[in-house]
């Protein structure tokens, strides 16, 4: 099977075009970081009779996401680059819906992208009970499920794994731990379920930005940019829609014996 390695600021996955019966085993044994190539999980590429591609994204313990902001920027560069199209202009269809891309290509390569990722939904303020200590924060919808604090004394090394099982959260839960800079600038990490702590989490900056936006720490209609591990992603929150332009690239193609 030939795979390709792709990597949104440092969120990194494997991308294949088709999709084997044991998509999910094939995603937890080369997801591995010591025994296969390496990665936050895997992307299956196809074709859809709703929109131009349609994707599926394991984790790497091989549980099913319903969208990734990094992974389906390189999902647009991954059909563009490779052929399978040449419009700038797509769409994607994900278990969260069908989402828009403007691909920003140069030379015949694209090098980032631009994805309208639909309706944000902020709620009301959530009070966390762990370990005895009250964890403030909002949870989000972007498609899937957030966790959105900004307690600056709290870390995913230390709270993340116990936010993503507590039980409040049936199905588990992504978390977000972010710190306001100022108006247009946040500082965040990630703990994404089913893959622990990455270097960066595209559904999470959005996110982040929708409930700076509702807390009133950043203004609405006006472009924020996100620090993550891996670098900075750039959101927009407009009439109550997230639109986020980050980079694509390219780290590797193999082949595996499936």
């Amino acid at each position: 099977m030939h795979f390709t390695k792709m990597e949104g600021l440092g969120n990194d996955y494997l991308y294949v075009y088709g999709e084997p019966e044991n998509a999910a085993a094939l995603s937890r044994r080369l997801s591995d970081r010591h025994f296969g190539a390496g990665s936050d999980g895997m992307i299956w590429i196809g074709k859809s009779d709703k929109a131009d591609f349609s994707m599926r994204i394991f984790n790497a313990d091989g549980s099913e996401a319903k969208m990734c902001g990094n992974g389906i920027r390189c999902v647009g560069k991954y059909v563009y680059d490779k052929g399978y199209t040449k419009k700038t202009d797509i769409t994607i269809e994900t278990l969260s819906g069908i989402k828009s891309l403007h691909l920003f290509a140069e030379g015949g390569t694209v090098t980032s992208v631009t994805v309208d990722m639909g309706k944000v939904t902020v709620f009301p303020e959530t009070v966390l009970s762990v370990d005895g200590k009250e964890i403030h924060g909002y949870r989000v919808d972007v498609g899937n499920p957030h966790f959105v604090t900004f307690d600056e004394g709290l870390s995913p090394e230390t709270v993340g794994a116990k936010i993503e099982k507590h039980e409040m959260f049936d199905g588990g839960i992504n978390a977000e731990f972010v710190r306001a800079e100022d108006k247009t600038h946040l500082r965040m990490r990630v703990w994404e379920r089913g893959s622990g702590i990455t270097m960066a989490c595209g559904t999470g900056a959005c996110a982040s930005v929708a409930a700076a936006v509702y807390c009133g720490l950043c203004p609405e209609n006006e472009t924020v940019f996100v620090r993550l591990d891996g670098g900075v992603l750039s959101v927009k929150i407009k009439d109550g829609k997230a639109y986020m332009t980050g980079p694509a690239v390219t780290v590797y193609e193999g082949e595996v014996k499936i």
